[in-house]
């Protein structure tokens, strides 16, 4: 029959699409019913028989691939060729031998990818950050279970965890592994599903035993105190935001910065990076910066060259005369993977379905799951001591008359009586009897049975123990607290990755993309600031100002600089003089609080221009008091725009000097005196909200009103408005001094 033209739907509110029936019929089917057919059933079953790890730690070819091991005797045995392990693993994971094969590699020592890797490996296995470097063959490889296996398979043949069918039905295999340590946590896994994915990051294991067994002995435990932090192997460092760190801890969500780890060679004048973060790779890195020397971003540096070798990951720069190196690593920080996040995802399937946990939700699983295993361990150690038991205790009641025993069984005059026989004889049931029955002639003796009948005290005890055992959960949590700490003292290892704190690291700004040209700065008292080069400013007239306005500041330095705005709200705003277009004197310039984006109703007062932070800053207070503070206070290693607490708010300020060097400062009072005093005797304060010491006796109703460099000459005899200490009643001005005018600001 030829096929039928698909019809033509005539209704608008389900969309048809056409299929070939068996008969070679061209069939309409709605979509959505072909996409809940035929792709929910595959979504569902890459979630859950693929790429979602589970709360043993592993995704379905992990631990069909490991349990093959164990099966092989390769856990105590000697290494065999990694083409043996593949070729048997396929008996339960119905895959390619190269997707196996890529699965050992990722779980081998010699890969690297593991804090503590599960398979003990010989050969060329590559590297994890090396996207070029690939592993050889499988024939060529050897491998066998590392020692740490050993903790996930203990008890496996104890009905810890449920076993199931392959999928030919030909043999049988663990839907968990009953691992004693909470390994969902301690290595890395990334798996990527349909509609989601997962991507822990890895723990280190001593810490995570020891939180795993305070959260057991304490619910509420504050895990940060005992897991500050994950553990990467390589050992890249790790940029510290407590925020985030908590964000992972409970939601089991974030994005972890990390950092390259290297050193200087002053000899060689080059640095040798040696860690870099799990998530990008040499050459990655090596190509990018390559392409920064050639777009001429980068000048830095004379050569980059791949080190790599049987020591590890190095990745060598060769610097040019000059160079500060840590300035150099700042800058390729921002421009290159050297600095990379790690977005964790903690989705792990609980129960059959796909869960995110927080760190602590996570721990709270496996503890369940962990005590779980452990009440099934001793369940079936009590029943098979159970068994045994009952087996002694007919064959105690044998003791009692053995040629009793002898002549039941040789009066029997068929073989299928004996046991009915015994049983009647002895009163004994079928399986007792059946045990007897099959005793030796040779030990039909009362030696042979009294040694297998001392055990009948000791295994009544240890029932009873069993016993209690499984009527307690505390006694559970201590049995799985005593393996948590056995296995911390046999595996933990010290911690790789460095925690950083974001305070201390370095960041720097592309300077190239910034041109540098001289530049004078203007800042007016109604807080307008205008930037004008000096051709533009030799070419101009007088400066266009606000009615009423004044210019207060003049300051000559250069474009590529940072700018400090005080404010008189106790704040500080940052820009870089960039920022800010050049213009002319003929313009207002711009308004800086709304430039800066200051808060409502804040001005203003005093500018600094730097750029190195050096010189100091003298805060003068209407209550007499002075602070000196160090320019370098205001000095952040990120780029902040704003900073609050600039100097100190106890006091209102009269005003505030920026000076290169100690010098004397000529402080005025309301009431008409002056005091000269060099700065050298304020004591530096790193504190910037430091309230200062007093300078200046001041009466009641007297105020601060006025503080400026002095200048040479200023007064006739300027040792008369000098002290000896402080506080200074300072001088009223002399009829030779009163010319001048004192109370100008700053």
């Amino acid at each position: 029959m030829a096929p039928r033209k698909k019809k033509t739907s005539k209704t608008t509110d389900s969309k048809v699409h056409g299929v070939i029936n068996g008969a070679g019929e061209v069939v309409e089917q709605p979509i959505v019913s072909t996409i809940r057919e035929n792709f929910m059933p595959y979504a569902m079953s890459v979630i859950l028989s693929r790429a979602i790890p589970e709360i043993d730690g592993f995704k379905p070819s992990h631990r069909k691939l490991l349990y093959t091991m164990y099966k092989m005797g390769l856990l105590k045995g000697s290494r065999t060729k990694s083409a043996n392990i593949v070729g048997a693993t396929m008996k339960l994971n119905p895959h390619g031998d190269a997707a196996i094969y890529d699965t050992m590699v990722r779980l081998s020592r010699g890969y690297e990818a593991l804090l503590h890797p599960y398979v003990d490996s010989k050969g060329n296995f590559g590297k994890f950050y090396s996207r070029d470097m690939a592993w050889a063959a499988s024939r060529y490889t050897e491998a066998k279970l590392a020692p740490i296996c050993a903790e996930l398979f203990n008890d496996i043949d104890k009905d810890t965890v449920d076993f199931v069918d392959n999928y030919d039905n030909t043999m049988k295999e663990p839907t968990l592994l009953p691992a004693r340590f909470p390994s969902v946590l301690v290595n890395t896994n990334t798996g990527i599903a349909v509609g989601m994915a997962s991507n822990i990051c890895s723990f280190n294991l001593k810490e995570i035993c020891e939180t795993t067994a305070a959260l057991i002995r304490d619910p509420n435990h504050d895990i940060k105190s005992t897991l500050p932090a994950p553990d990467f192997i390589g050992g890249c460092q790790i940029l510290y935001d407590e925020k985030v760190i908590e964000q992972v801890y409970e939601t089991g969500r974030g994005s972890i910065r990390l950092r390259a780890r290297y050193n200087y060679d002053k000899s060689q004048n080059c640095i040798d990076i040696l860690s870099i973060p799990s998530t990008t790779t040499s050459e990655v890195i090596i190509e990018r910066i390559i392409d920064l020397v050639k777009q001429g971003r980068i000048k830095e540096i004379a050569d980059i060259r791949d080190e790599t070798g049987l020591d590890g990951l190095k990745i060598t720069i060769d610097l040019k005369r000059n160079v500060n190196p840590d300035i150099l690593m700042a800058k390729l920080f921002k421009l290159t993977t050297l600095e990379d996040s790690y977005a964790c995802n903690f989705n792990v399937l609980i129960g059959g379905v796909p869960m995110v946990l927080g760190v602590k939700g996570l721990l709270n699983e496996w503890i369940a799951f962990r005590m779980e295993c452990v009440r099934r361990r001793t369940y079936f150690d009590r029943t098979k001591k159970a068994e045994r038991l009952h087996l002694l205790e007919g064959l105690a009641k044998i003791l009692l008359d053995i040629d009793k025993a002898i002549k039941i069984i040789r009066e029997t005059d068929e073989e299928i009586e004996v046991v009915p026989n015994l049983m009647i004889g002895f009163g004994i049931d079928k399986t007792q009897a059946e045990y007897v029955a099959e005793i030796k002639l040779r030990h039909l003796n009362r030696e042979y049975i009294l040694k297998r009948t001392q055990d009948i005290e000791q295994l009544e005890k240890e029932i009873a123990e069993l016993d209690d055992i499984l009527k307690s959960k505390a006694r559970i949590k201590t049995i799985i607290v005593r393996e948590l700490k056995a296995i911390a003292a046999q595996y933990g290892e010290p911690r790789r990755s460095i925690i950083i704190y974001e305070d201390t690291v370095q960041y720097v700004e592309e300077a190239a993309a910034v041109p540098d040209y001289a530049c004078t700065f203007f800042f007016t008292k109604e807080g307008y600031f205008k930037k004008i080069t000096p051709q533009s400013l030799r070419m101009s007239g007088a400066h266009k100002l606000k009615d009423g306005d004044e210019i207060m500041q003049e300051i000559e330095l250069s474009n590529n600089c940072d700018l400090l705005f005080f404010t008189d709200k106790a704040q500080v705003y940052k820009a870089k003089a960039s920022d800010f277009s050049d213009t002319k004197t003929s313009v207002l310039g711009d308004y800086v609080a709304a430039k800066l984006g200051m808060d409502e109703g804040e001005n203003a007062v005093y500018l600094v221009a730097t750029k190195d932070y050096k010189g100091l800053l003298l805060f003068a207070f209407e209550n007499g008091k002075a602070a000196k503070v160090p320019l370098e206070a205001y000095a952040t290693k990120t780029n902040r725009k704003k900073l609050t607490g600039a100097y100190s708010d106890k006091a209102p300020m009269t005003a505030m000097l920026w000076l290169d060097e100690d010098k004397e400062v000529l402080f005025s009072a309301s009431s008409g005196r002056m005091l000269l005093i060099h700065t050298g005797v304020l004591t530096l304060k790193a504190t910037r909200t430091t309230q200062g010491v007093a300078v200046m006796k001041l009466k009641k109703g007297q105020q601060l009103i006025g503080v400026k460099a002095y200048a040479e000459g200023t007064f006739v005899k300027p040792q008369r408005y000098r002290t000896r200490s402080l506080p200074g009643l300072g001088a009223l001005p002399t009829g030779e001094d009163k010319g001048e005018e004192q109370l100008s600001l700053i």
